[in-house]
């Protein structure tokens, strides 16, 4: 391998971090404000998790574009055209002062962030390949550090800034700092956008024995990102609403679940190398499951007695959430680009496309199973999907 392509790759390599850093910034920037969007659209739990829908339906529509698009095209114009659609989402949501408005920017960012996510993953495929070495754990870092840095930033402001100016701010800001972070990606010419001789999509059946381990890896990272979105959108809401701390200090439960994140996905590709991703995620599922439900079963009753601890115990188990979830995504992603006979690309789209749908749709259903019950109760729906996630990494092979 010639010095200039390890040099192309280590330049596309630092691009892509900033490039997951921003992504991180401008998906999650909304999150330690919901609670107060949704009081101001005049919203309870079941109509906001209905809402949420609309950018499910978006990120599926984008991810199923974005894998016949990188085959087509390559994954940098791809990338190049989400950087754009994704803080325009974000800017939409920031100005709603009605259902309509929030559903359209929740649609669309919905539609920028599966298009950008698919196609920086592939790319990160590729870049590692020519590295020879795992990196694919530390761009998941980064997209972490970037939500960590977002939700601090929004609780910290929370009683100063209205989430309007909060959510235009960063959406405006990233729409010019992301221009940089993808200028020395890697061209399509690089990339390996097409596969080779590998089958295409086209050819790939959706039903079928030879797609069948995409779908189980699929499943398990669809459970994975339902525990991931449910945690993120209703975090903050189950401490205000549920616990009964304040504007900031509720945000403290999606600040420790990504910190843990971070810590966890700049140590992953170390456990990829030492477990592999199948181990990776066995371990993952049911640390994360088991501790995030003994958190909330013990904190949440806690609350009115003891509200410091209660405060501390419900966000360890937020902590085991996200070290469990922290190198499920790119555990998932490697093992479907090694899928022998399918294009990687077309791999990843694939099981890239169910594991979001249940990112986007697991708030959804977690806010439908809150407005029946109560929202403590409605959280069992992602811990069991996360030791679904841990459970189906025997898809994966050793």
């Amino acid at each position: 391998m010639s010095n200039d392509l390890i040099e192309s790759a280590i330049r596309a390599r630092n691009g892509l971090w900033a490039t997951f850093f921003f992504m991180g910034v401008v998906s999650m920037a909304w999150v330690a404000r919901i609670p107060e969007i949704r009081d101001a659209n005049g919203l309870n739990n079941g109509q906001l998790g209905l809402i949420l829908l609309s950018s499910t339906i978006g990120a599926v529509i984008g991810a199923q574009l974005a894998g016949r698009l990188i085959h087509t095209f390559g994954t940098k114009p791809i990338i190049n055209g989400a950087v754009f659609i994704m803080p325009i989402g974000l800017i939409v949501m920031g100005f709603s002062n009605s259902p309509i408005t929030l559903i359209v920017g929740l649609f669309v960012m919905g539609l920028g962030y599966s298009s950008m996510d698919i196609a920086s993953n592939t790319q990160a495929v590729v870049i590692e390949k020519l590295l020879g070495k795992r990196v694919m754990s530390s761009f998941h870092a980064l997209w972490s550090c970037g939500a960590f840095a977002t939700t601090i930033l929004g609780g910290a402001i929370a009683k100063h800034v209205s989430p309007r100016d909060n959510l235009v701010g960063v959406g405006i800001a990233c729409l010019f700092l992301f221009i940089p972070s993808t200028m020395h990606l890697l061209p399509p010419k690089l990339d390996d956008h097409s596969g080779g001789e590998e089958e295409t999509q086209v050819k790939i059946p959706f039903f079928g024995k030879d797609v069948l381990p995409l779908w189980g890896m699929g499943i398990g990272l669809l459970g994975g990102l339902i525990a991931e979105g449910a945690v993120s959108d209703w975090g903050a809401i189950l401490l205000r609403d549920d616990m009964g701390y304040e504007v900031g200090v509720n945000a403290s439960a999606f600040a420790t679940f990504s910190l843990a994140m971070i810590t966890a996905r700049f140590m992953g590709d170390r456990a990829l190398d030492r477990f592999g991703p199948r181990k990776t995620v066995l371990y993952g599922g049911y640390l994360g499951g088991v501790g995030l439900g003994l958190g909330i079963a013990i904190g949440v009753p806690l609350s009115d007695s003891h509200p410091l601890l209660a405060l501390i115990i419900v966000n360890i188990g937020f902590a085991c959430a996200g070290l469990g979830i922290g190198p499920m995504f790119p555990a998932y992603i490697l093992a479907a680009s090694q899928i022998p006979g399918i294009a990687s690309s077309v791999a990843i789209a694939r099981v890239g496309v169910i594991g979001l749908a249940g990112y986007f749709i697991g708030p959804s259903v977690t806010g439908a199973f809150a407005q029946l019950t109560s929202l403590p109760v409605a959280m069992t729906y992602p811990i069991l999907m996360l030791l679904l996630a841990g459970y189906q990494s025997h898809i994966i092979k050793k």
